[in-house]
């Protein structure tokens, strides 16, 4: 019998799969592939044989010593942001000139920021957020700033929460209306004489999955508020969000709007040079590897955030592989795991409309129109018992699902009978049903 201990045995935890970098697992045996010099050795491995304890040492041992590639994971998250963002002085400044106002206690021009995701939108607004901070206190100024994430947080009452807690308001998670909430928020602004400047991050979720009713009331706030002001910068990367908003709110939100650019291929590989200075030892990734990372990532739309994090999940993939450093190789791999990793989490937090609105797709012919999945989808709803929802708010569904690249769905012309999509699926069905599968509603229709 060949032992762990003799081989240089990779079992990665995160593969979907059973396989792994270096050798395949068929049943319950290992067959491990070890290369040396000009010879080699193929190995056949009984994993019933293998002593958990000493494996689970070993996987521990090792991981207690620390990471040969990483030395900080912090500048790999997805949420930092680094002492200099790079390529994005002209929107600093541009928003930094548009909040200046709120020193002198004076209300400021609510914003809108644009722009695909990972071009820098949010870490501006925080950054400039930060800084304004830091001069308010240098001042002794009452300003108050809050940052909410309108899709983290799921309702208006929770980004209400967010807005009390800025401005030293407790309010109790549950049991008063949206309206309460909001109003004892005001009045501590206007007792207080506070200005308040509030980020909200993926705005957009609140116009497609509330009443409207919170951005309503902040965006009057400054006709309804004596003394005291309320200011907005409000981030989406869905440039027709506004068209879900009621015209009041869409006068007084979209005073300025600024789009974000993508980044190159050339300011995506200084930056993941940055990244890499900040949290990698040295000399822990081939200059191949780097251009590859900004390559792929430049390819889709130059999004900053999918190219740090395909750079930090590749330093896992080369970790667990016992690598001394990042080859191209782990940046492929590594992205084959992201790019399922995505797909399987859009799939699961789909809501149960659009769920079965893609079964519907998924158990039509191979490329639909929007009549024949309206037709199976009223059958799926009915025979869940959930309100089927009428053929105009589907089309807009099979819409959303086109922008989260899940389907295509092309517009068709029919002449005098009006228009139709033809779609068709851009993900297997077999992942679909395989999410499906875990829904407690659906999973009966799978």
């Amino acid at each position: 019998m060949i032992t762990f201990f003799k081989l240089k045995v990779i079992i990665d935890p995160f593969c979907n799969q059973e396989r792994a970098n270096g050798c395949a697992i068929v049943s319950h045996y290992l067959i491990v592939l070890c290369c040396y010099g000009s010879g080699g050795v193929c190995a056949l491995v009984d994993l019933r044989s293998l002593d958990q304890k000493r494996l689970l040492d070993s996987i521990f041992s090792r991981a207690a010593k620390g990471s040969r590639i990483v030395k900080d994971p912090e500048p790999l998250r997805p949420d930092y942001i680094p002492p200099k963002l790079l390529f994005r002085d002209e929107q600093i400044a541009a928003v930094a000139q548009i909040v200046a106002p709120i020193l002198r206690r004076q209300r400021c021009s609510n914003l809108l920021l644009y722009g695909k995701t990972g071009t820098g939108k949010t870490a501006t607004a925080r950054l400039v957020l930060k800084e304004l901070a830091t001069k308010a206190r240098d001042l002794s100024l009452s300003v108050c700033l809050c940052y909410s994430n309108c899709r983290l947080a799921g309702t208006e009452y929770r980004v209400v929460l967010d807005l009390a807690e800025a401005v030293g308001v407790k309010l109790p998670f549950t049991g008063l209306s949206l309206g309460e909430a909001y109003s004892r928020v005001a009045s501590q602004i206007s007792n207080g004489n506070l200005n308040l400047l509030v980020v909200l991050d993926e705005i957009d979720f609140l116009a497609k999955n509330s009443s409207g009713n919170l951005l309503y009331e902040l965006t009057r706030s400054h006709d309804m508020l004596s003394p005291g002001s309320v200011s907005l910068i409000g981030i989406s990367n869905d440039l027709r969000f506004k068209e879900l908003l009621d015209p009041r709110v869409l006068s007084s939100l979209g005073e300025e709007e600024m789009v974000f650019p993508p980044y190159s291929v050339e300011e995506l590989r200084l930056i993941l040079e940055d990244r890499v200075k900040l949290a990698f030892n040295e000399g822990c990734i081939s200059d191949a590897a780097l251009n590859l990372c900004a390559a792929l990532a430049g390819s889709e739309h130059g999004d900053a955030r999918r190219a740090v994090d395909l750079l930090r999940v590749s330093a896992e993939v080369a970790e667990r592989e016992g690598s001394q450093r990042v080859e191209e190789r782990h940046i492929r791999i590594a992205l084959q795991k992201m790019e399922q990793d995505r797909l399987v989490e859009a799939l699961r937090v789909l809501p149960l409309q659009a769920k079965l609105i893609l079964l519907a797709v998924v158990r039509c012919e191979t490329t639909p129109t929007t009549g024949s999945i309206y037709k199976t989808y009223t059958n799926l709803s009915e025979r869940v018992g959930v309100e089927t929802l009428t053929p105009r708010r589907v089309s807009g569904i099979l819409s959303e699902l086109d922008m989260q690249g899940l389907i295509s769905a092309d517009v068709l012309s029919k002449g005098r009978y009006g228009r139709s999509k033809q779609v068709s699926l851009l993900v297997p069905k077999s992942l679909i049903l395989d999410v499906f599968a875990q829904d407690p509603v659906v999973s009966s229709l799978v």
